[in-house]
């Protein structure tokens, strides 16, 4: 996480020379929707089973949707907004502490957003704009039932369970101009959350879920 905040501080700075000379945009409120793909990072789940035995697996994920919409207002430079999103990472593959893989492994983890997001954008003489910023909120993280085959046939790795945790994101992206009030906003996101503490019926899990983002959106200015 450090890196990326390092790298958008660095493209902020590089950014400010250009800010004196560039044309701000038309002030107003704005409404959009996105869709995209959301990739989750490997993540470690421990917890405890249905036995109460502790574990610690490891976890990958297949790409999954990115989608949702915002609504704020443009001061020109700076766009403050709210935004809601939905992003998913069905579960591939799950290894446990002693390297053994399971097979067959069916889950997914979600999650429900509430961010506040604040972007700068610089604008230029084209219809291009990019911009830079990100945002905090709140997740609520949904784990759903996990399904898997070891040697001794079909088990429960993980039980359906929700949980709310801190959530921020940085990102980036261009805004490009239809006419003065549409426009495709096409931007990544890199989005993580605190670590949920998931207590199902039998078992409980815990993990945190980190994604690169990547959306195509509509954005209407009134």
């Amino acid at each position: 996480m450090k890196t990326y905040l390092i790298a958008l501080a660095t493209l902020v700075t590089c950014s400010i020379p250009s800010l004196s000379v560039a044309a701000a945009g038309r002030p107003g409120p704005y409404i959009s929707v996105f869709m995209g793909t959301s990739v989750a990072r490997d993540q470690n789940v421990s917890g405890f089973d249905s036995a109460n035995n502790p574990f610690d697996d490891r976890v990958t994920f297949d790409p999954g949707i990115y989608v949702g919409g915002t609504a704020g207002y443009d001061f020109g430079f700076l766009r403050l907004e709210g935004e809601l999103s939905y992003r998913d990472a069905p579960i591939d593959t799950a290894t446990d502490s002693s390297g053994f893989r399971y097979r067959s492994v069916d889950g997914n983890l979600g999650a429900f957003a509430t961010m506040f997001n604040a972007f700068l954008d610089l604008h230029n003489a084209s219809r291009i704009t990019p911009y830079v910023g990100g945002g905090i909120g709140v997740a609520t993280l949904h784990l759903s039932d996990t399904t898997a085959f070891d040697n001794s046939g079909k088990l429960f790795l993980y039980d359906d369970s929700s949980d709310t945790v801190f959530a921020s994101q940085v990102g980036a992206g261009m805004d490009i101009a239809i006419n003065r009030r549409c426009s495709l906003d096409v931007g990544y996101r890199y989005f993580i959350t605190d670590r949920a503490k998931l207590d199902g019926d039998f078992i409980t899990s815990n993990l945190r879920l980190e994604s690169h983002n990547v959306m195509v959106g509509f954005k209407f200015k009134f």
